[in-house]
């Protein structure tokens, strides 16, 4: 690539002098402490820091030119834009020669529910016989290669970068995380889908969007305004839950409803279920499709992993898939990392790990255990510090509601006082669970509803367990997958499978309390 097609491929509205159009780009930066010599640097805004402070040190170490949205003189050619996230997009598709055009991507949005279904569909993809790339929330993985994820969605440049390698690698198919976020940054703008699915949406990230219909808006747009743009256009599909009120209306939005294919409970959409058992041993279901019907079986449990296998089916009907290899790929299926992933005890508890931090997420999972719950629930549970404060009473409601027992303990604090966090999420637990208990108490049992505090979460897990006798369910929520929290600015090592692993091992029948 030289100055002449970057100026091609972002267009940008000036370009101010020094001119030099020839000169060679060895690579696109947007952290000027790694450009290199004959870089081009893009001066984007961030929420910490602005790049366009960063102008010169991108220049005294080599940029041969900036793209920018402020009129800048640094001494090398300035190209200046409307907004440089969406020109990196656009440079970084055209660096790397467009890789999403070369590869069938399906992306998955939504609240909850990505992560799920990016399983399901690798897998199902794999039975039949393709090469899977996966970009979400726990990995990036193809082949041999799997890097721990940074973000759900990567910046634009590194997103194209991966695409690439996977091409290169050998990949046929893509399945992507598409988050609000990365959305809203043009991160994925000129990555060009196969097909988009849309899974549902309730309350999350409402620190960033400000409210539900910006959040919706940014959602919509995968649908609205990248489906429907782009080589692939004319022969993009849409797959959306229509059970959500935001899926309806977004079906009927859609001019072209040959390209939407609709699932729900209800015989009114293209995929519909006949639900045959819903247990501890998972679900069975007759799946009726516009391909015919057939048989689901799956050791995912709940009505919320029912809506996700039907959204994996309908974007294996839109890949035109046949119904076998779908079916065999949900039953082989089984623990996705930090969704209701069992901890094994030999006392004869259930313990789960998953990754419910927001409202409906946490009553889903809730929901699903009380279905299946032998004696009480145990819910170890917090709330992210540096993010929405108005789901924190929400999520505490839900636990004290659908627990017998809700610890309430830190889950991110980040930069916040992790007692302020807790008091926030104390407000909705009082309304549903007002009897509050402390570990002396909590000696001689819980049998009235309640709660307790325990801020240190390590502690939280280890008191859930000792509490709880052979029949009980624990839940640990908020974390999943990920090996690390957040205190202040520093990642300190803690996974939450681990920690119940310790508590464990370190656990003693106490008297009074049961065995397995």
């Amino acid at each position: 690539m030289n100055l002449t097609s970057l100026i091609e491929a972002i267009h940008p509205a000036a370009i101010l002098a020094p001119k030099s159009p020839e000169a060679a780009v060895a690579g696109l930066h947007y952290r000027s402490n790694e450009v290199v010599p004959g870089g081009v640097f893009f001066a984007i805004p961030g929420f910490a820091a602005d790049g366009h402070d960063y102008i010169d040190d991108a220049v005294q170490r080599g940029a041969v030119a900036v793209v920018a949205q402020k009129p800048v003189s640094p001494g090398v050619p300035v190209l200046q834009v409307a907004d440089s996230r969406l020109a990196l997009a656009q440079a970084a598709a055209a660096y790397y020669d467009h890789p999403s055009e070369d590869l069938t991507v399906i992306g998955l949005t939504g609240t909850n529910g990505k992560t799920t279904v990016s399983y399901l569909l690798e897998t199902i993809l794999a039975r039949a016989g393709l090469s899977v790339g996966v970009i979400g929330t726990v990995n990036y993985r193809y082949g041999d290669h799997t890097v721990p994820a940074a973000r759900t969605t990567p910046e634009s440049l590194d997103l194209q970068r991966i695409l690439a390698d996977m091409r290169q690698a050998g990949v046929t198919h893509v399945v992507m995380e598409v988050a609000s976020h990365g959305l809203d940054l043009r991160r994925v703008d000129a990555c060009w889908f196969d097909v988009a699915a849309f899974t549902n949406l309730t309350q999350d990230h409402l620190d960033f969007h400000g409210d539900m219909e910006r959040y919706w808006t940014s959602k919509k747009s995968l649908f609205t305004r990248i489906l429907n743009a782009g080589p692939k256009q004319h022969r993009s599909k849409a797959a959306i839950n229509r059970d959500d009120d935001r899926g309806r209306g977004l079906c009927d939005e859609i001019a072209d409803q040959r390209a939407v294919i609709s699932f729900g409970r209800t015989n009114d959409n293209a995929i519909w279920p006949e639900i045959q058992r819903n247990d501890l041993g998972g679900l069975k279901a007759l799946m009726h499709t516009p391909q015919g019907a057939f048989t689901m079986t799956s050791p995912l449990v709940g009505q919320h992993n029912l809506e996700n296998i039907m959204t994996a089916i309908a974007c294996g009907i839109a890949l035109e898939l046949p119904l076998a290899i779908i079916r065999d790929g949900i039953a082989a299926t089984r623990a996705v990392p930090g969704r209701l992933e069992p901890i094994a005890d030999p006392q004869g508890r259930f313990i789960y790990v998953d990754y419910a931090h927001t409202p409906d997420a946490l009553a889903n999972v809730l929901q699903a255990l009380d279905v299946l719950r032998q004696r009480r629930i145990i819910c170890v549970f917090g709330c992210g510090g540096d993010r929405d404060r108005r789901k924190r009473p929400l999520m505490g409601e839900i636990a004290g509601r659908l627990s017998d027992l809700a610890v309430v303990t830190s889950d991110n604090p980040r930069t916040e006082d992790p007692m302020a966090i807790i008091a926030d999420a104390l407000e909705g637990v009082r309304r549903t669970a007002p009897r509050v208990y402390t570990p002396d108490t909590l000696v001689n049992g819980c049998g009235e509803r309640g709660h307790i505090v325990v801020p240190n979460r390590r502690e939280a897990i280890r008191l859930a367990i000792e509490v709880a006798e052979a029949g009980d369910t624990v839940l640990i929520a908020g974390k999943g997958h990920e090996t690390y929290q957040i205190i202040g600015r520093r990642h300190t090592a803690f996974d939450d499978r681990e920690e119940a692993r310790q508590a464990l091992a370190s656990d003693t029948i106490r008297p009074g309390k049961e065995g397995g």
